[in-house]
């Protein structure tokens, strides 16, 4: 086996027992992104010097018999929203082209802390808005497991890094499965937390009462690691709260017992769908898998999510029209070369610096946030987003996960003409989570003869993102 198929917790256990070094491992991984990544386009800047000279640093810390977490000397890409001290945070845009961060987030401060090696940072949809890297400014990344595919978004490039073993782990955002769904894309595990647990400081927002960072990784164990590392209150971050329920270590033993009468919803709605035949299939093995397992699997009635695409766009175009505003070249950002006065710079340096997509959902947000407008939408969205809320929790108080498939789809071309609204419509299953804060999961099913796999996702209450872990441990040991 190669060093890139190794998951985390094999190169921890390697280090310690000096079977590689950190430097020969970091090397291994820039070898692979070098060989690769002309055909992917996961990474958008790179961070080798500093990179190999961390890797040296740590190589010593094993040899002087240095007290470290199982992060040390893991190598790790960054979605290029969150800042990195140093390198470029481009949010796959014109408009920050240029810009390279003068600090680090406090996920990157606390990835540094913990001796974690980052390789640089990685594609995405500009700003995040899109569900493909196909709205990126730096082109369209390619899944790995067929690049006439899109490996999805927007933390497309986080997935493709992982999946192409171009990193070992990634870091990435979710506002409405933008975790996920690549994840699902891709064949990899890829988690949400409970709304609050990571600190965003340092990301930058695509919607702020729906952004949290997240993982991207190869298994259950590797995603579950980091996010413990990641967890915690932020001073700096009114919104975080940090999550009790993930400071204790994990027992890895007998894991699939997690699944012994574990109690799984199942929203009717969902149940009525057309889905692809494939992905009805693929659902359909792992309920009858949680059932052989010993879980107890039912229906549930939840009117309010057939409401939930509308109500989603209407919030988070709101959001991401105040978000962008800050956007307007004076201290930061692309200005334009032709203008004669401070309101034509404003109005041409922004065409210029954002693509469609933003420009779109900008256009959208301030329409929906007009005077005579926000009763109409924003405000009647903001109730229903409650009652969504309230049915959710109801939900929770019988049961301990609700599950569905992460994409009603398998992972599309990227020469498929998807209008905005059919791509919006995909979003129907990770929304949910993101309206009500809740911890959500997508765990890979086993890969068909075409090497895709369809991703399972599992949802829980918030703050049980450790319940979660736990069924997703047991469900994950159970597809072996």
């Amino acid at each position: 086996m190669r060093i890139v198929d190794l998951t985390v917790k094999d190169l921890a256990n390697g280090y310690r027992n000096r079977d590689f070094s950190v430097v020969e491992v970091t090397k291994e991984y820039f070898k692979e992104i070098k060989e690769k990544d002309s055909k992917i386009n996961a990474y958008i800047s790179l961070n080798e010097e500093e990179a190999l000279k961390q890797a040296k640093e740590i190589d010593e810390k094993f040899k002087n018999r240095d007290e470290l977490t199982s992060l040390a000397g893991i190598p790790i890409s960054i979605k290029d929203n969150i800042a990195v001290k140093g390198l470029r945070m481009t949010c796959a845009s014109k408009m920050l082209e240029n810009y390279v961060s003068p600090y680090d987030a406090e996920v990157v401060k606390k990835i540094k802390e913990n001796n974690g090696i980052i390789l640089g940072k990685v594609n995405l949809d500009e700003f995040a808005m899109g569900a493909s890297t196909k709205t990126s400014y730096f082109g369209v990344t390619k899944n790995p497991l067929d690049t006439s595919l899109v490996s999805g978004g927007s933390s497309g490039g986080s997935a493709a890094s992982v999946a192409g073993k171009m990193a070992a782990i990634s870091l990435g955002t979710d506002t409405g499965g933008s975790v996920r769904e690549p994840s699902s894309f891709c064949g990899l595990v890829g988690m949400k937390p409970t709304y609050g647990t990571i600190s965003r400081y340092g990301v930058s927002s695509m919607a702020n009462t729906f952004d949290q960072v997240g993982v991207i990784g190869k298994n259950v164990s590797d995603t579950a690691m980091l996010l413990q590392m990641l967890e915690g209150r932020d001073e700096k971050d009114a919104t975080s709260v940090g999550n009790p329920s993930l400071k204790e270590e994990f027992s890895y033993e007998n894991v699939i017992d997690n699944l012994k009468g574990l109690k799984v919803a199942i929203p009717s709605i969902y149940m009525d769908m057309d889905l692809d035949k494939d992905v009805k299939a693929e659902f359909d093995k792992a309920i009858d898998i949680l059932l052989k397992n010993g879980a107890i699997v039912e229906e549930y009635p939840i009117e309010s999510l057939k409401y939930v695409i509308e109500t989603y766009h209407i919030l988070v175009n709101g959001e991401i029209a105040s978000n962008m505003a800050r956007f307007d070249s004076v201290i930061y950002g692309h200005r334009t070369d032709d203008f004669s006065n401070i309101e034509e710079m404003y109005r041409k340096s922004r065409a210029e610096g954002f693509g469609e997509e933003v420009k779109r959902r900008i256009m959208i947000g301030t329409h929906i946030l007009s005077l005579d407008l926000a009763d109409e939408f924003y405000y009647k969205a903001l109730r229903v987003r409650g009652l969504i809320k309230r049915d959710m929790e109801k939900m929770f108080k019988d049961y301990d996960i609700m599950i569905c498939p992460t994409y009603p789809i398998h992972p599309f071309k990227i020469d498929n003409n998807m209008s905005p609204v059919e791509i919006y419509q995909g979003d129907l299953f990770t929304i949910p989570a993101n309206m009500v804060g809740s911890p959500s999961i997508s765990i890979p099913m086993p890969k068909n003869d075409k090497g895709l796999s369809v991703g399972i996702e599992f949802t829980a209450k918030r703050f049980k993102d450790r319940e979660l872990l736990n069924a997703a441990f047991g469900f994950e040991r159970s597809l072996l």
